[in-house]
């Protein structure tokens, strides 16, 4: 999906063509494939190339829709009680909710944060030699799927969470994605308490 963007952005830098600053961001309403669809280019194959690449961006996009609601279906017969759990969370949402509980099972099987985050990947990478010890940031051994899960999941718990969005502004002047990666943890952390406890996520109050 994001390739076939990618080309269809390419094309129109190429022709000259600006996007509107309404539909210039990585969600692409209905008005602006409608938009895409009325574009001609001064060849005609630039314009077909265009409409091919719109019918696939529209086949993969309805595929992904239509997985997704099966995904949901899904969790939401068999695992009703942890994706409740998980959806209390500010950040989590359906799709990333059903993305958890299938790609990790039962997270209860997790002692601690500790194990969960180095299985996810958002634990921190030591190099250790002789005595040195020093930290090098998230580990690459990861699940990366779930670990994409938690850093998208993150940037929403900031907008929406205002303990989330103290702790953001408490680092904030340093490297923008290690500050990303701390909230991913932290949101990882509330993600196995809530499943550990049973207990829906209550949104805090910043004093």
């Amino acid at each position: 999906m994001r390739q076939i963007k990618s080309y269809i952005k390419m094309q129109l830098l190429y022709y000259g063509i600006e996007i509107p600053p309404e539909y210039d961001n990585d969600h692409w309403s209905h008005n602006f494939r409608y938009w895409l669809d009325d574009l001609k280019f001064e060849y005609d194959t630039g314009t077909e190339v265009l409409r091919s690449r719109m019918r696939s961006f529209r086949f993969i996009d309805q595929e992904f829709r239509d997985v997704s609601t099966l995904l949901r279906r899904h969790t939401k017969t068999h695992f009703k009680h942890d994706y409740m759990l998980l959806r209390s969370i500010p950040g989590i949402g359906p799709i990333v909710a059903s993305g958890i509980l299938s790609e990790l099972g039962d997270l209860r099987r997790f002692k601690n944060i500790k194990h969960l985050a180095g299985y996810v990947g958002l634990a921190p990478g030591i190099y250790q030699s002789g005595d040195t010890l020093r930290h090098t940031g998230v580990s690459m051994r990861a699940h990366r799927l779930i670990r994409s899960y938690f850093i998208e999941a993150s940037w929403q718990a900031i907008r929406t969470d205002p303990v989330m969005q103290e702790y953001y502004r408490k680092h904030q002047g340093k490297n923008v994605k290690s500050i990303i990666v701390k909230v991913a943890r932290k949101l990882l952390s509330r993600t196995l308490a809530v499943i550990k406890t049973g207990i829906p996520y209550e949104i805090g109050i910043v004093e």
